[in-house]
């Protein structure tokens, strides 16, 4: 494994040091790609526009410096102001952030570079004081709103942490119960219902992979027989799918997530909305709004979509602008979708929006994680990288005894996607 310690770090740092010193003696490659500008001042510099100049320029010579191949980022400290180069140079790897302390006390109380009253000195502090707001927002609202699985849910999963200093695996669902007041013909607003989304997701030390099962796809499922996957949601709900997934494909499941399919628009707006690009979409879902439902209409390339345009595009599986995709574009589109709202709360505006998303986001999930537990989680999802879906390929159909149809996955495709997956 190789990992490329990053940034403007002072080198000789104890606690730099003593990061790199334990990758190399675990049998870890360090790679440096570092350009000075703390080193030899930690006492005596008082830097006002020379610290603005040198941080510039370091971080040009960063931009332009040689690529090296690596499997994840480590940001030195203090690194404060080359996360946002290293998550462009990233990609879709893990990058982590190894920070002593907060910004405000690293260049104030720490390092003396602006001094306890000046303007800059209040503006630090008052983005450390926003993120603590925000993460402060995040845990009441999952402790007050959040929402938790059944005990039988608990019993179905394997013990494992958050996914954050070490790798994990989380089921993510969504069913396809369709909200109050929808005239779409044969529509269920309440009980059983099946898995609209399926999907696992692998995070922490240094793990990052996503497998999409999709729904059609035929599996025994336990005490129940053969029938599509997304079938096991209705008859025992997330408890009876996680058991399902296990046997399936012979994995542990330490988590799993319910989206809140009626809530999750709540989630995007709290962002803004989000910037999609994709191909042309055209979908009604619920039975399009003539039945209640909604209707969906995106023209190709970049568009700013709402929150209830993302969920329409999220659960959309018949695309009249394309009617030969399936659940593979559906996949795809997801993973889109995914990609857009983390990038939304990197940026500027994501960031003045941050106590908003916060405070939205557990209430869109029920969860077996809460409180701290799903902080662990989140950020163990923000630093393991944009891994792309996979999506388990069919090899076969098979005919039911409902006289329905669906669709089968060999053994030699499932070892090999499911090898990709642990292996992050």
């Amino acid at each position: 494994m190789r990992v490329l310690y990053f940034g403007t770090y002072e080198r000789d740092y104890p606690r730099n040091a003593e990061v790199m010193s334990a990758l190399r003696g675990a049998g870890v490659e360090v790679i440096e790609r570092h350009t000075p500008v703390w080193e030899g001042r930690r006492d005596n510099w008082a830097a006002r526009w020379g610290l603005g100049l040198k941080l510039a320029g370091a971080e040009l010579r960063l931009r332009f410096s040689p690529r090296d191949s690596f499997d994840a980022i480590v940001v030195g400290y203090p690194g404060h102001f080359d996360v946002p180069r290293a998550r462009r140079i990233a990609g879709r790897k893990p990058l982590v952030f190894n920070p002593l302390v907060s910004l405000h006390d690293t260049l104030v109380s720490d390092r003396g570079r602006f001094r306890q009253g000046r303007f800059a000195a209040w503006v630090l502090a008052g983005l450390a004081g926003w993120v603590v707001i925000a993460l402060l927002a995040f845990l009441v609202s999952s402790l007050v709103q959040g929402q938790q699985v059944s005990d039988a849910t608990e019993r179905a999963l394997d013990p494992g942490g958050p996914g954050l200093t070490s790798p994990a695996t989380t089921l993510i669902l969504g069913s396809d119960q369709r909200t109050e007041g929808t005239r779409e013909p044969g529509a269920s607003t309440s009980g059983p219902s099946r898995a609209d989304t399926i999907l696992l997701m692998r995070s922490g030390g240094g793990a990052a992979a996503k497998l999409s099962i999709p729904r059609d796809t035929v599996v025994e499922i336990p005490g129940r027989g053969r029938n599509k996957i997304n079938a096991s949601y209705a008859m025992g709900g997330a408890a009876l799918t996680i058991e399902t997934v296990k046997q399936f494909l012979g994995i542990e499941v330490n988590h799993v997530v319910e989206v809140d399919f009626e809530r999750f628009p709540e989630l995007v707006d709290a962002m803004g909305g989000i910037t999609y690009q994709g191909g042309c979409v055209v979908s009604r879902i619920n039975g399009g709004a003539r039945n209640g439902g909604f209707t969906l209409r995106l023209r190709a390339g970049e568009t700013r979509i709402d929150g209830e345009q993302a969920l329409a595009l999220a659960r959309t599986r018949t695309n009249l602008c394309n009617r030969s995709e399936g659940d593979l574009s559906r996949a795809r589109r997801q993973q889109k979708i995914l990609g857009a709202m983390r990038s939304k709360v990197f940026s500027p505006v994501g960031f003045l929006r941050l106590p908003l998303i916060t405070w939205a986001a557990p209430r869109t999930v029920k969860s077996d994680m809460s409180g701290p537990t799903l902080l662990a989680f989140a950020a163990g999802m923000a630093v393991s990288g944009d891994a792309p879906t996979r999506v388990l390929k069919p090899t076969g159909g098979e005919r039911l005894p409902d006289g329905g149809a669906g669709l089968t996955v060999g053994d030699e495709e499932k070892a090999v996607e499911v090898r990709r997956f642990l292996r992050g």
